[in-house]
């Protein structure tokens, strides 16, 4: 099984066009106002807007960057607000909050080979038997 895409909802759908495409997202489907549909710059994932008024909703969508500092640094001066970051993490990610103009909490980060293979990896630990 493989992941196509996340689907986050948002009244505004040129501002969030706008957001995603200043993130990196490339554009693949544009329905505006509806929905619009971008690639993630590495790999094949997908990232999707559905028009809808019930956005944020304690959603958070996890965007890896190789060089996280940088892009925080380059999308900061093209205006994009972060809430925090970049920071280490107790959890070994570095991270930066940002939200989206729908209230979608998003955040960028770094994990290197601890985004699946952390210390503490179910299949790493001792159980008790």
């Amino acid at each position: 099984m493989r992941l196509n895409q996340v689907t986050v909802t948002m009244p505004d759908l040129d501002a969030g066009w706008n957001f995603y495409c200043a993130l990196g997202l490339k554009p693949v489907v544009d329905a505006r106002p509806r929905y619009a549909r971008f690639v993630c710059p590495d790999g094949d994932s997908t990232f999707s807007l559905h028009q809808g008024e019930g956005g944020g909703g304690g959603t958070t969508v996890y965007f890896e960057c190789e060089k996280l500092d940088e892009l925080v640094g380059s999308l900061s001066e093209a205006g994009l607000c972060f809430v925090s970051g970049p920071e280490d993490k107790s959890w070994l990610w570095r991270e930066a909050e940002l939200f989206d103009p729908g209230g979608n909490r998003i955040i960028l980060y770094f994990a290197g080979s601890n985004r699946t293979d952390p210390p503490w990896r179910v299949d790493k630990v001792d159980r008790p038997t």
